[in-house]
């Protein structure tokens, strides 16, 4: 039976699948005005392109750098010091002392460490109605390990991160920014306690690049590792699942990682690219002007579609075909220009160390798809395999 296409580009995110719709958006609207959602829409790789490395391109709108809802709460003061959310004055400094961080973390001992924690975590590995629990918990336990954060409040640590995560987004219930509010003053004591008491890990590691940077204060480090967390709950739980779905719809997929264990990163990596965990972002324009080449006015909004992009046949040749060979593949999921992630090999290391912790211990994935249901959300493709939302 034939699918009709979503309704929109955000609509798209959690239909089961946007790609045909893509590629039509590629090949015929690369860039045009949404006049139903009020927003632009780039989906082609050089519209994408333009738009996140455009000067006049800013991640929040101008006049609301913290959603209205969060205003005068921890959450608010978490967001408003991510790197990820800021621009102008600071931005790059804190920009620098978050990636250098990053960059200083050794990947064999990422690996180590997301092994260490997703052997437990998977248990039996066979029941899929705890995969999605594990998908989430997953990527907290090993990020908040690396940060410091002692092992035993770890369990909870996962618990407040998913209310905390469901409180930013404009759809958050008021019962669900209350609960995720709260959440936030939680893990704003925990940073403030292991800032305090770890000798080694991320976050000593981060106030160290901080200072170097002229960063002052430990409420920018401890928000900002934070962030380190909440990017990885949502974004590795994605790329996890979107694994599975690939391993579970390609037998021949399934039989190369079962003889060549070594492969399994590469397919990880295709899966960014093929049915990326992050959708879309926005842009706000800053001041009226060019901008992809069409005339766009100060406070227009613009969602840039990363997983068109990936798909984009001018930015990776048989673009819907998934190559975990693939040579010079052009992955947009990361973002680019000054709001690139620089968390890709972090966020590997964990879906890889998951995804072969659950086929290890016996999970057959081919009958995934039909338990299949999306996470709701406007930017996120996260795969639900035991309908809890």
């Amino acid at each position: 039976m034939t699918l009709p296409p979503p309704r929109d580009p955000v609509a798209a995110v959690t239909h089961p699948d946007p790609y045909p719709y893509y590629a039509e958006l590629v090949a015929q609207r690369p860039l045009y005005r949404d006049e139903a959602l009020g927003l632009w829409v780039a989906s082609s790789a050089p519209a994408v392109t333009a738009v996140l490395l455009s000067p006049l391109a800013r991640v929040r709108p101008p006049g609301e750098p913290v959603p209205k809802a969060l205003l005068g709460t921890p959450a608010g003061e978490i967001f408003r010091r991510l790197v990820r959310m800021t621009d102008g004055g600071g931005h790059e400094a804190a920009k620098y002392a978050v990636a250098a961080t990053l960059q200083s973390l050794d990947a064999e001992r990422v690996a180590e460490e997301s092994a260490r924690w997703a052997r437990p975590l998977a248990g039996d590995g066979v029941d899929p109605a705890g995969l999605t629990s594990f998908a989430f918990a997953l990527p907290v336990h090993v990020v908040g390990s690396l940060l410091g954060i002692p092992p035993a409040r770890l369990r909870q640590t996962s618990e407040w991160m998913g209310q905390f995560v469901r409180c930013l987004v404009p759809t958050s219930t008021p019962a669900q920014i209350e609960r995720g509010t709260r959440a936030a003053g939680q893990l704003l004591e925990l940073g403030r306690e292991t800032l305090d008491g770890a000798a080694d890990g991320l976050l000593p590691t981060l106030a160290r690049q901080a200072r170097r940077a002229g960063v002052e204060g430990a409420d920018a480090v401890i928000a900002n590792g934070i962030g380190f967390m909440s990017q990885a709950y949502e974004a590795t739980a994605g790329i996890f699942g979107n694994t599975l779905l690939a391993l579970a719809r390609q037998p021949g997929l399934r039989e190369s990682v079962a003889l060549e264990p070594a492969v399994l990163p590469a397919v990880v990596r295709e899966v960014l690219r093929h049915d990326s965990p992050v959708q879309n972002t926005r842009r706000f324009v800053a001041a009226a002007g060019r901008m992809a080449g069409l005339e766009m006015a100060e406070g227009d909004a613009v969602l840039v579609v990363l997983a068109a992009a990936n798909r984009d046949p001018a930015a990776n040749a048989r673009p819907h075909d998934f190559d975990a060979r693939r040579r010079d593949r052009r992955l947009f999921t990361f973002g680019m220009g000054v709001h690139a992630c620089p968390g890709e090999m972090l966020a590997v290391s964990i879906a890889t160390a998951g995804v072969r912790a659950l086929l290890d211990a016996g999970l057959d994935p081919a009958g995934l798809p039909a338990r299949l249901t999306y996470r709701p959300s406007a930017n996120t493709r996260i795969p639900l395999f035991d309908m809890i939302n």
